[in-house]
């Protein structure tokens, strides 16, 4: 026994189709929504079908069976089960299932099971015990008595014959045999003797314990081939339903919908064709619905779109144009700073590189290193707030103010006074400068510096690596009039390094949102102390792109690195 279970290039026209696609797409949308239909219809009426179905006759099973409990007489199975029990051996129990069978009372009570099966329509009506030896409840069968069905092969069951039942119901026996009562699910089976719905009652004595089950079952094929029909019928109508629906809808979408569009696709060819020029066919257009609404917004649009055209035409002009003078612009802006390298290739005291990368056409960035005299050699780093062609301007204006009033033997605290007051009074669109002097002396290595809110700069010696240089960081230029900045002094060694760059560096940013770093420039840095400046900064440059990857560079990338080889002979 078993439980149930679309671009286009101007100006190229817009070719018709031979066939519309959206009439294609409204039909084959419609089929899709009958058969999703019909699939669901037949579906839940065969599930709603079956449970009726199955219910009644389980249901006409049940009646059957009590209508026979009557003429069962309960006290005689239990000795009968008793005797069968007590048997040992194969040849003991074919005696006494010999014995019971040829019991006058046991011939009557077959004939009982017999005469219901005949005259009520079941396939078969059977007494059987579950319980084993202990009294527990089994799935195997120990049966009594089964009513013969002539229609069938099968010799019926005498008593003592054993048979199993599926013992996913094994929970519910047990509830008939603890209960006396009719479980809440319905027995059914597919077997070798067919599509079965089975009632199992309990017989019980007088003292009301259960001795043993009255078991009828009902064929269902009927239900089969009624479910078969019902579902047939019920396809065969909705497919009628949806082959009406698919001709009364696509007769709409072709008045409707594609006749309009033909006629905005042909208006739209020969706007193209005739050199922008709008015709008043799209007004002719009328359906009532949003079509319309398109076509007098198409008709609006290609009015003024001629216009447009021409407008376009002086802008891409002025782009060019001004494309133009920000790449001239770009071009005198690098040459302004120091790029030919080696820079002093006659001296031997020290080696310098420098690199500076804008986010934009011009950068704000910008670094500079110069003779003060023929013992001081300066070096400058700075960066401008802003962006593009003001803050390319205002570089222009900070790089030659500190320049020009670099002098030798002045502090460069004064130097840097003097130029915050200077770009203070040229300071209309509110920019500043953070920057950073040095002076490094070549006889004895000691390096004058002034910082005017600044990043603070990477010193490499041999015994420490790279670290960073922890310097107080003043006023940023052009912030405040009235400033007055102080210097301070750092001594290098021959082979010392000194290394000075923009924020572009330390807060570049990739894809999520996490900055470069001083840790990681750090670790750069350390990586290649002993390689030349003309080598370092390349390497930086290249983990730096590496941790941003395809994420755009907001900020402009200066970099500066200062190899003090030797002291300079005086």
């Amino acid at each position: 026994m078993a439980k149930p279970l679309h671009t286009m290039d101007a100006p190229k026209t817009i070719r018709a189709r031979k066939g519309s696609k959206i009439s294609t797409f409204v039909i084959v949308g419609l089929i899709l929504v009958g058969v999703l239909i019909t699939a669901g219809s037949c579906f839940a009426g065969y599930m709603r079908y079956t449970s009726i179905m199955e219910k009644m006759y389980n249901d006409k099973a049940y009646e059957i069976a009590y209508s026979a409990m009557n003429d069962i007489d309960a006290e005689l199975l239990d000795e009968w089960y008793t005797e069968l029990r007590a048997a040992k051996t194969d040849e003991e129990v074919a005696a006494v299932s010999e014995q019971i069978q040829a019991d006058p009372e046991y011939q009557r009570e077959l004939a009982v099971l017999t005469n219901l099966r005949d005259n009520m329509g079941c396939n078969y009506v059977y007494i059987a015990d579950q319980k084993d030896e202990t009294g527990a409840v089994t799935a195997t069968f120990l049966y009594m008595m089964d009513a013969e069905n002539p229609n069938d092969a099968y010799p019926p069951f005498v008593p003592g014959d054993k048979g199993k039942m599926n013992e996913s119901f094994l929970s519910d026996s047990e509830y008939i045999y603890e209960t006396g009562g009719r479980p809440d699910n319905y027995f059914y089976s597919h077997s070798a003797f067919g599509y079965n719905t089975s009632a199992i009652a309990a017989i019980q004595n007088d003292e009301g314990k259960v001795v043993a089950v009255l078991g009828v079952e009902i064929a269902m094929s009927n239900l089969a081939r009624a479910r078969t029909q019902y579902i047939l019928s019920t396809v065969i109508i909705s497919l009628l339903i949806t082959a009406i629906m698919v001709l009364i809808y696509s007769s709409l979408v072709k008045r409707k919908l594609l006749e309009p569009i033909t006629a905005i696709i042909k208006e739209t060819n020969s706007f193209v064709e005739n050199g922008a020029e709008a015709s008043a066919q799209l007004a002719a257009v009328s359906t009532d619905n949003e079509l319309e609404d398109l076509a007098m917004a198409i008709f609006s649009m290609e009015k003024n779109i001629k216009g447009y055209i021409e407008n376009l035409t002086q802008v891409t002009k002025e782009k060019e144009r001004i494309g133009a003078e920000l790449g001239i612009a770009a071009h005198i802006q690098s040459s302004m700073l120091p790029c030919i390298f080696p820079a002093f290739p006659e001296r031997d005291e020290f080696d310098i590189f420098a690199t500076m990368n804008p986010a934009k056409e011009v950068g704000g960035d910008f670094y500079d290193f110069f003779m003060v005299d023929d013992t001081h050699l300066a070096i400058v780093m700075a960066d401008v707030s802003g962006k593009g062609v003001p803050a390319a301007l205002f570089m222009v204006i900070g790089k030659t103010l500190i320049k020009d009033h670099s002098q030798p033997g002045q502090d460069l605290g004064t130097t840097f006074s003097k130029v915050n007051e200077m770009l203070c009074q040229a300071n209309s669109e509110g920019l500043f400068i953070t920057a950073f002097e040095g002076v490094l002396d070549l006889t004895t290595g000691d390096m004058d510096f002034v910082n005017a809110g600044h990043e603070m700069p990477f010193v490499f010696s041999n015994e420490t690596g790279f670290k960073p240089y922890k310097i107080r960081a003043g006023f940023v230029l052009a912030g405040m009039e009235g400033m007055r900045y102080r210097g301070g002094s750092i001594h290098l060694n021959p082979g010392d390094k000194f290394f000075q760059y923009t924020d572009g560096v330390t807060e570049a940013t990739n894809a999520d949102n996490k900055l470069y770093g001083m840790e990681r420039l750090e670790r750069i840095l350390n990586v290649t102390a002993n390689y030349r400046p003309n080598e370092i900064l390349p390497l930086v440059k290249e983990d730096i792109d590496k941790f941003v990857g395809e994420a755009p560079q907001f900020d402009d990338i200066t970099m500066l690195c200062l190899e003090f080889k030797k002291r300079m002979e005086v």
